[in-house]
């Protein structure tokens, strides 16, 4: 998984995540939030969420090259507090060419990647 830190608390560094991805249009399909649930169920944990999210128009893509690269899709994006330091992680999509039939499909590889890229980047600051 590839991380940085971000200069902003988990909860706002995910909000600073959703709105992100609504300026580009991007569906979130699912914020997860691990430690509220923990919390829930009398448990401790800190603070840690998942932002599950796509854009149909690309994924269908690698889907229809190996219908098994469903189980990696849409995105997701890790958001934690490390010892009060938030973190953002995420798999680089272009480790999923090595797991499944989608070499081909290089390009959009790498377009999600620098999505990934560019997102973690302007929500960490």
């Amino acid at each position: 998984m590839k991380s940085l830190k971000s200069a902003h608390s988990v909860p706002e560094t995910v909000d600073r995540l959703i709105a992100a991805l609504g300026k580009r249009g991007i569906t979130v399909f699912a914020r997860i939030d691990h430690a509220g649930e923990a919390r829930k169920a009398g448990l401790d944990l800190a603070d840690e969420e998942v932002v599950i999210f796509g854009d149909p128009r690309v994924g269908t893509r690698l889907m229809q090259a190996d219908p098994s690269v469903g189980y990696e899709l849409p995105l997701r994006v890790l958001i934690w507090d490390a010892g009060g330091q938030t973190m953002i992680g995420y798999r680089p999509p272009t480790e999923l060419r090595d797991g499944f039939a989608v070499g081909a499909q290089l390009e959009t590889l790498q377009r999600m990647e620098n999505l990934l890229a560019q997102l973690t980047s302007e929500i960490g600051i």
